[in-house]
């Protein structure tokens, strides 16, 4: 694995450090390359359908505004540029909910029923393993913008199963880098109970003490406990340099406790991750209860142009998180549509891999449908950076953003953001 650092917000120029790290491991190995190949037949019916199922509601709610400015942003774009075919992309609304199946299941069976090609989403790792099959097994392509489970590297979809979001594996490493490179020999790492927070407390530990670390306190907790006191109270027990915290919304009530147990970040540094920096999270606790603590995130230093588009979607956005992914996983998919000359999702399955790689870089609808009625292989960079697709259907490079919280609202500071560049 490498890691590379490559300056902050405010810094596009920075090239990236000589601080890069290598892990020269059988595990570290490149993935393998090449294309889908779904085994199933799929059917067309001249429209390129994507079926939503993004968070709006439940524990990633704050991660659902993004999402889905990103989703209609891509499909204006493209609609506005012909279309795929020479057809207009339908998009049809859907809620994932949280982790209770009542929601996320009705919401992708009426999206098959309406002809959906592709199902959007979940943000959840946890929600798209729940549905996973339901979507593969129908032959439709089940394409995540925030997915980071690495269960899903390998599972059994018949190649119709994709994501713009990196897999921990590369998000463990480059937290584990952050905290040792400010100085924690000791770490304390509470996760929530699910393959998000189980699998990111793994990939995080493990390149923590390779580099010299002790994991003093692990646990693993329940996110719909009534209380989190006897994690809290271990923690506190503990005494380690630093936390660790993998959750989603429920980290308010847990830093609430850790707060009044004195394990603040004043004294010990806290870290969080991509499923709990929501800057709508935190309203409840006092202003600047924040300040010092940092997270890690899949984030791209994303253009003006593309944020003041997103704006023109949603102009009450508070961040970014996973709308440039998701605006990626919506492009990749309609280019790949373009490219197959067809909706039927076996066939544009097939095509996804390549439009990230070995062509010409293109970035936007328009310049890559230019290329593409020209004759030309597609290499698609674009929101969210290059995205380099292996045999899986996943991002080997990818870019990651440090984030730092402010010290007089509880929200991250975009101008103090770092920017970090990884792959496989």
């Amino acid at each position: 694995m490498l890691a590379a650092a490559c300056g902050d917000d405010g810094d596009d120029d920075t090239e990236a450090s000589d601080d890069t790290t290598e892990d020269t491991s059988e595990e570290s190995a490149a993935p393998a390359t090449g294309e889908a190949a779904p085994s199933c037949e799929g059917e067309e019916d001249g429209t390129f359908t994507i079926g939503a199922l993004l968070p709006e509601t439940g524990d990633l709610a704050g991660l659902g505004p993004p999402e889905i400015a990103g989703a209609q942003l891509a499909v204006e774009e493209i609609n506005a540029g012909g279309g795929v075919n020479g057809t207009p992309i339908t998009y049809l609304p859907g809620d994932s909910g949280d982790s209770d199946p009542d929601i996320a299941n009705p919401t992708v069976d009426g999206h098959l029923e309406n002809g959906a090609d592709m199902i959007l989403g979940a943000a959840s790792s946890g929600i798209s393993l729940n549905v996973i099959d339901k979507i593969t097994g129908a032959c439709k392509i089940h394409f995540s913008p925030a997915n980071t489970s690495k269960e899903l590297s390998t599972y059994d979809d018949d190649d119709l199963y994709f994501r713009t979001a990196p897999s921990d594996i590369l998000q463990g490493a480059v937290l584990a880098d952050l905290i040792i490179e400010e100085g924690n020999t000791t770490l304390g790492i509470l996760a929530r109970q699910d393959s998000y927070g189980e699998g990111l407390l793994e990939d995080t530990k493990g390149p923590f003490e390779e580099q010299g670390g002790e994991v003093v306190y692990e646990a693993v907790y329940d996110p719909e406990a009534q209380t989190f006191e006897s994690e809290v109270q271990g923690l506190v027990t503990e005494d380690p340099d630093a936390l660790a915290l993998i959750g989603f919304e429920e980290s308010s009530r847990i830093l609430t406790s850790l707060i009044e147990q004195g394990f603040t970040p004043q004294n010990k540094k806290i870290y969080m991750v991509d499923g709990n920096t929501s800057n709508t999270y935190y309203t409840d606790l006092p202003a600047g209860a924040l300040n010092g603590v940092k997270g890690t995130s899949p984030l791209t230093d994303l253009s003006e142009d593309f944020t003041q588009r997103l704006l023109g979607v949603n102009p009450g956005l508070q961040d970014y998180l996973y709308a440039g992914e998701t605006y990626d996983a919506v492009l990749i998919t309609a280019l790949a549509a373009q490219i197959a000359g067809t909706d039927n999702p076996a066939e544009v399955a097939a095509q996804i891999n390549g439009v990230t790689r070995d062509g010409e870089k293109c970035g936007g609808w328009e310049e890559c449908l230019a290329l593409i009625e020209a004759g030309d292989d597609v290499d698609y960079d674009g929101a969210s950076g290059p995205q380099e697709f292996s045999q899986n259907g996943e991002p080997t490079e990818a870019s990651f953003g440090i984030l730092v919280y402010r010290a007089d609202i509880n929200e991250t500071d975009p101008a103090m953001t770092e920017y970090v560049q990884a792959q496989i």
